[in-house]
């Protein structure tokens, strides 16, 4: 059996390299985005380009703390049909059409057959009902969906 492919999305990242946040939920969550990626085998977690422009954007030294983080990372191969995948989630209101790059990561993941997309962003990823829109809609597609997990999810019970 092949190692599970695990797509990083930008906001583990951000997780990773921010300074410790004051709220206690978030804080939470940069304690166990850390666990995992301390657990995880790095040469299963791949990034795109996409994650590296958005990683890229902002505060500069910031943005050189993700970069640092991402440059060991594989970068997925393009998939030329991410983009219509990505409209066609978004005409679907499975994304908000206000949210071209969230669904750009969902039709990189999808493309690429990733096991895993590994995200904290719970509007459009991982809360209950922006899961089960987005696994439904792949799989009436004939897609095989990624798993959509946030680093905690993974610590319970994934071997990565």
């Amino acid at each position: 059996m092949a190692a599970p492919l695990v797509y990083l999305e930008t906001s583990v990242v951000s997780y990773l390299t921010a300074r410790q946040s004051r709220d206690s939920v978030t804080a939470v969550r940069q304690l166990l985005t850390h666990e995992w990626w301390e657990s995880v085998d790095r040469s299963q977690v791949w990034v795109s380009e996409l994650v590296l422009a958005e990683v890229g954007r902002g505060d500069r030294q910031a943005a050189q703390r993700r970069l640092a983080l991402v440059s060991e990372l594989q970068c997925l191969p393009e998939q030329l049909g991410a983009p219509n995948l990505a409209t066609r989630l978004m005409e679907a209101g499975v994304v908000p059409v206000t949210e071209p790059e969230d669904a750009t990561h969902i039709a990189l993941a999808c493309l690429s057959q990733a096991t895993y997309l590994v995200t904290w962003n719970f509007s459009h990823f991982v809360g209950p009902e922006a899961k089960f829109k987005v696994f439904a809609a792949l799989r009436d597609w004939g897609y095989t969906p990624p798993l959509f997990a946030t680093p905690e999810e993974l610590l319970e019970g994934a071997q990565l």
